[in-house]
């Protein structure tokens, strides 16, 4: 007895002298970190210490948060702790050029005024309730110091509002501001697209269009600069080049698009078998138009890249299911892909992202006897076909692709990365100009300063060139929610479309750092099970409507024959008995349809039963005998002792 308890006190104290040391050891070195969260919500991610560990200049954080506003409302301090925390975190990972000032600003004081000359203005918290501050701002100190004497500009960065409903990008949004201001002068991208990526005119309601929600994510870190269809040389201030949907441009701007990547130039391409957003509907509500595939010859086949343009992607494995109409019931698309991290390659590019979605996609692969370096970066899944680009022009009703379907059993290429050196498509120099219905193409003065530029018949340096055969991924459609708030759109993305973007540009451009933050955020996963079970009643639906049309045919057939042979208006006992069989096949093949129905969602619910029991009840069990056991292994242990 007084063994144990002897040992019982020794316990105990042992156990305060090691929280003590905890303590004292954190204190004393507050780099040292144990993140045991699940997601390692306050682990930093590799780019983020090397972007603010890499800082040649030292950067201060304003955090604007109304800790006293915000007294009586747990779940913002709670959001406001978090923030901290992370910013925290961040500082210590600078190794000292960071610091972090956390500003309370009460009204008419000089700390509001200050927060809105940074342009962090206050929210209220519910409507017509109490306005909090909620802002951070990346500051240049030297800026600061050198704008008082003299005509010089503040540098800094402002995110206005910290949303708790981004919380899973805090970490990217903060190293992209501190990113904006220790390099506050950004790459220069050019950007040539035969579709309003950047806004327009709807031609069919003469209504405008506003920018997609991607060049908005573009300018916070670029400069973009438009280069037009008939450009005779791409401006050398331009490192990176996105070409969208390229149609029937001239040979002078292919050999401007040719010599930027002579020179040492990046591109992003982006090109189209079927765009869906040419797709302009016709008097009668159908779509038409007479061109809706891009191509860039001949300048991948000098990249070494092989794509036909009449030819569509259609997966059955990744089709992602639409609604068509009135119908309840979605259906799937095979030409509409839903890509998951399995058909991601292993590249910079694809970092963290969760899905992206496609419509309409073309293939690409390496070209016969090629000196590049061909790398796939999005694949298809092994149940994939090509098909006429035809079916998909003016497609209405998905289905009939179901019929047409027969799989390749391989996988096909999205999108690719070419590297390596490369030969102009112009081995004879620039092309001649030629007038167009009269008018000279180009006036003189450009294309006297473009003849004055040396030709390069070969590549300076390796080329770095991402292809990706499909232009409606960039639309707003398939990847973000888009709603206004406080004046400003904000979009809530769904797709990692837009993250795979900015990864290639910021790969591209050498700042890779970041392509390794953006896509910790959470996506829309679908339940994988789910589908396979719709897929499977959507075949089995099928089979059913076809066997209904076989029938209404032939009995269409045989009323007709009667018809035929009937005299009058008189309805004759054979053909009353005919019709009233055909009515009861219906009734009965509906009947069929609706089992079919009945048992997807018996199916469904019985697997959503069987997760609930799975993490609810068996889980916990499996935990509490796991737990006893090694208890009864312990104790067994001891007595032989």
């Amino acid at each position: 007895m007084k063994k144990q308890s002897l040992f019982s006190a020794t316990g105990l104290a042992l156990t305060g002298l090691f929280l003590l040391l905890s303590v004292a050891i954190i204190s004393a070195f507050p780099r040292i970190r144990i993140d045991l969260t699940q997601d390692n919500l306050f682990s930093l991610a590799d780019g983020t210490r090397s972007i603010v560990s890499g800082l040649e200049k030292p950067i201060e954080l304003l955090f604007f948060y109304s800790e006293d506003a915000t007294a009586d409302n747990p779940q913002i301090r709670t959001y406001g702790t978090r923030v901290t925390e992370l910013l925290n975190e961040i500082v210590i990972a600078s190794e000292g050029q960071l610091s972090l000032r956390v500003i309370d600003p009460v009204p008419f004081s000089e700390e509001e005024d200050l927060a809105g000359e940074y342009g962090v203005q206050p929210v209220p918290m519910s409507q017509g309730g109490e306005e909090v501050f909620f802002g951070l701002v990346a500051v240049d100190p030297a800026s600061l110091e050198a704008a008082e004497g003299e005509e010089a500009q503040k540098i800094f960065g402002t995110i206005p509002l910290v949303r708790p409903d981004q919380e899973e990008y805090l970490e990217y949004e903060f190293s992209k501001l501190i990113t904006q201001v220790a390099n506050p002068v950004p790459p220069v991208v050019g950007f040539l697209s035969s579709i309003p990526i950047d806004g327009g005119v709807n031609p069919a309601t003469m209504q405008p269009i506003s920018p997609l929600m991607l060049m908005d994510n573009i300018r916070q870190l670029y400069t973009l600069e438009r280069v037009m269809p008939n450009v005779v040389s791409i401006p050398n201030n331009i490192e990176i080049l996105i070409v969208v949907h390229p149609q029937e441009l001239g040979e002078e701007t292919l050999y401007a698009i040719d010599q930027h990547v002579m020179r040492g130039g990046k591109v992003l391409l982006f090109v189209d078998p079927n765009a869906d957003s040419q797709s302009v509907p016709g008097p009668d509500g159908v779509p038409f138009v007479e061109n809706q595939a891009s191509d860039l010859e001949p300048l991948l086949a000098s990249w070494g890249i092989e794509y036909d343009s009449d030819k569509v992607i259609a997966d059955k494995q990744l089709a992602l299911m639409v609604s068509i109409g009135d119908s309840p019931r979605p259906i799937p698309h095979f030409g509409m892909m839903g890509i998951q991290r399995p058909g991601f390659a292993s590249d910079i590019t694809t970092t963290g992202l969760q899905v992206m979605n496609f419509s309409s996609v073309g293939a690409l692969s390496p070209l016969a006897g090629a000196t590049t370096r061909f790398e796939p970066l999005i694949l298809s899944s092994v149940e994939s076909m090509l098909m006429e680009g035809s079916f998909f022009k003016s497609l209405t009703d998905p289905s009939i692709l179901l019929d047409e379907f027969q799989a390749d059993d391989q996988r096909y290429t999205l999108a690719a990365r070419v590297t390596g050196q490369l030969r102009s498509a112009f081995p004879q120099g620039r092309p001649t100009p030629v007038p167009v219905d009269g008018e000279e193409l180009l006036d003189a003065e450009a294309a006297a300063a473009a003849a004055m530029i040396e030709h390069l018949e070969t590549s300076q340096g390796t080329a770095n060139i991402i292809v990706i055969a499909d232009t409606d991924f960039l639309g707003d459609r398939l990847w973000v929610q888009v709603q206004m708030m406080f004046g400003r759109r904000v979009g809530q993305a769904f797709a990692s479309n837009g993250d795979f973007v900015m990864n290639a540009l910021d790969n591209l451009a050498g700042n890779s750092e970041l392509a390794t933050i953006r896509s910790r955020g959470r996506y829309a996963r679908p339940f994988q099970k789910v589908l396979e079970l719709q897929r499977e009643a959507d075949e089995r639906f099928r089979g059913e409507e076809r066997e209904l049309l076989q029938d209404l045919q032939r009995t269409e057939q045989q009323i007709a024959a009667l018809n035929a042979g009937r005299q009058g208006n008189e309805v004759t006992p054979e053909q009353q008995a005919e019709v009233d069989n055909f009515y009861q096949r219906q009734l009965e093949t509906r009947r069929r349809l609706r089992e079919v129905q009945l048992g997807l969602n018996q199916d469904i619910e019985s697997l959503g039963s069987t997760l609930k029991f799975v993490n609810t009840v068996l889980v916990p069990i499996l935990l509490v005998l796991l737990v006893l056991g090694l208890g009864l292994v312990r104790n067994r242990r001891r007595n032989e002792a």
